[in-house]
C-alpha cells in the first residue's frame, strides 16, 4: 500500500465505518466509547479503524485526564477534494461540451421536421 497521505486519505475512507466515523466526529469530539456506541462491532474494531483514521492524519486523540477524545482533522479531507476538483473542471467541461452537441442535433432535427 502506497504511504502517501492522498493513498493513505482514500483507502481510509474507503471504508463506510470510517466515513460513519468521521461524519460523527464533524459533529465535535468523542471517546472512543462514545463512537462504538452506534455500531455493532467490538471496541476493538472500533479502535483499530481509528487507528487507521489516525495514521491517514483524518483525526487526532487529544488528552483530558484518561480520557483521550478524537477529533476530526479537515486537512486531508481538504486535499482530497482540490485532487477531485482537478477532474471534476474536467468533466464539467467534457458535459459542457456534451451538451452543445445535443443541442446542435436537437436543432438540426427540429428544422427538419419544420420543413416536412
Amino acid at each position: 500500500m502506497a504511504n502517501d497521505p492522498l493513498s493513505l486519505t482514500f483507502a481510509a475512507l474507503a471504508d463506510p465505518t470510517r466515513r460513519a466515523l468521521l461524519a460523527r466526529l464533524a459533529e465535535g469530539e468523542a471517546t472512543v466509547n462514545e463512537l462504538a456506541e452506534p455500531f455493532p462491532i467490538s471496541l476493538q474494531a472500533v479502535s483499530r479503524h481509528l487507528k487507521v483514521l489516525e495514521r491517514a492524519g483524518l483525526i487526532s486523540r487529544g488528552r483530558e485526564a484518561q480520557w483521550r477524545p478524537c477529533r476530526l482533522e479537515a486537512e486531508p479531507l481538504e486535499q482530497a477534494s482540490v485532487w477531485i476538483g482537478r477532474y471534476r473542471e474536467q468533466w464539467e467541461d467534457r458535459f459542457a461540451r456534451l451538451d452543445s452537441v445535443i443541442r446542435t442535433i436537437q436543432d438540426d432535427r427540429k428544422k427538419e421536421t419544420d420543413h416536412e
